[in-house]
């Protein structure tokens, strides 16, 4: 006879123990659902993962109902790359970050959709706060998704953690209309990967005991922080799968990989002790665009930059930061990336320092090489307002006054309240 297991229905809420057959747990023994989730461990945990679906996609499929049965990709134009894309196209074969063109030949008869971000980030907002009334130790890991760590309220909520985690899934796809995953698990690095294992609105549970036997088979790329070119090193060492990790010796990684290969060497033994940290810092702001046609004349290059300066110069003053180091990207025809950085004096939050910066390091890269992107990032942020007069020169407090009232101004009557003469000059060029 099977162990009794407790479980939880994700549609009327019953908890209860339950019975599981071969296939694990039937239905919900109150409403007959088979959303029923069962697991040995299952009250006894208390980190979480929380990740949207398709977010940007459900969010434009939610405003767009005429889109509801329509493979939706949001992202570039035809020289850019896919930001995301609904399941439907997923179907197909599209993926997040596969250019544009590819993605169209695998599914034609998708809508692609421009990003809308200061959208997403107000609904991610309204997320992150239906998850803030449960627990403080909420840490966002981007727009669409964050861990959570529930440990001690269950005196608070009247619910172990797993109930409370499925209310907030319920409630948050009642008032916002968009759906979330959930992966429940001993510690961090198990939650995010639980959260993936049941897409759409799944709600999935790896227990301490069970990590290892879960991990084993599965490739080395699993592991947080393993890049294709840590794949390459570690498969050329014979670690093809985290099993295999998990068998050698713990000083061999070490020697060989160093501090990343100690490591590697207890998370391929489910072991993750990094604690849920709020306050963790934001470590960049940036953004780029993909050209439909290569660029190489500074003119042309230097309008797009200017439009990326003022974009990513309103998000930090949205989200309250200054940053110190300028980094401009551009990639080349030949897919070649380049990087530039320059510290600056004092920290900025203007679009008008982040372009003057841009334009020099820009201008140092114009030799006549035609490029299909540029970006502008912000880096090594801080939080703005400490001492602002102090560091802030007057020049560059006048700046910040004026773009500030810009912002007003566009809050109360739109992004298109206000277009510098440059936009408008491009727009008239270019008949937008």
């Amino acid at each position: 006879m099977s162990e009794a297991l407790p479980a939880l229905c994700r549609d009327c809420l019953w908890t209860g123990p339950t019975r599981a057959g071969a296939a694990g747990p039937r239905r919900c023994p109150a409403c007959g659902s088979p959303r029923l989730v069962a697991h040995a461990e299952l009250n006894a945990l208390s980190m979480a993962h929380l990740d949207c679906d398709a977010f940007y996609a459900s969010v434009e499929k939610r405003d767009r109902p005429e889109l509801r049965d329509v493979p939706v990709i949001v992202g570039g134009g035809v020289r850019g790359v896919v930001t995301t894309c609904c399941y439907l196209a997923r179907v197909h074969g599209v993926r997040s970050a596969m250019p544009m063109f590819k993605a169209l030949k695998a599914c034609p008869q998708a809508v692609v959709i421009k990003p809308d971000f200061t959208k997403y980030r107000t609904e991610s907002r309204r997320i992150m706060a239906l998850m803030a009334e449960l627990t403080p130790l909420v840490q966002p890991l981007s727009l669409d998704e964050a861990w959570m760590d529930l440990s001690g309220t269950q005196r608070l909520h009247g619910a172990a953690p797993a109930l409370t985690l499925a209310r907030l899934q319920a409630r948050i796809e009642a008032e916002t209309r968009l759906t979330v995953s959930i992966g429940l698990a001993p510690n961090k690095f198990l939650a995010k990967i639980a959260s993936d294992l049941d897409k759409p609105r799944g709600f999935s549970v790896i227990g301490a005991a069970e990590a290892q036997a879960f991990l084993a088979p599965r490739p080395v790329g699993i592991l947080p922080g393993v890049g294709p070119a840590m794949v390459r090193a570690l498969e050329g060492a014979g670690l093809r799968t985290v099993g295999d990790l998990a068998r050698a010796e713990p000083k061999d990684l070490a020697r060989r990989f160093g501090a990343q290969g100690l490591r590697l060497a207890g998370l391929a033994l489910g072991q993750d002790n990094r604690p849920v940290d709020p306050d963790q810092a934001r470590k960049s702001i940036s953004a780029e665009t993909t050209f439909n046609t290569d660029l190489s004349a500074y003119e042309a290059l230097e309008d797009r930059l200017a439009a990326l300066c003022d974009k990513v110069a309103r998000q930090a003053r949205a989200a309250e930061l200054t940053g110190r180091v300028v980094t401009l990207k551009l990639k080349s025809a030949d897919f070649r990336i380049l990087t530039r950085r320059r510290a600056l004096a004092a920290p900025t939050q203007t679009a008008k320092t982040l372009f003057r910066v841009g334009q020099d390091l820009l201008a140092r890269e114009c030799d006549g090489r035609a490029f299909r992107l540029i970006g502008i990032g912000l880096a090594d942020l801080s939080p703005a307002g400490q001492g602002e007069a102090d560091f802030f020169g007057d020049d560059e407090a006048r700046d910040l006054a004026g773009e500030r009232t810009m912002d007003a101004i566009r809050a109360r009557f739109g992004p298109a309240a206000i277009s510098s003469a440059r936009a408008l000059r491009k727009n008239a060029e270019t008949g937008d």
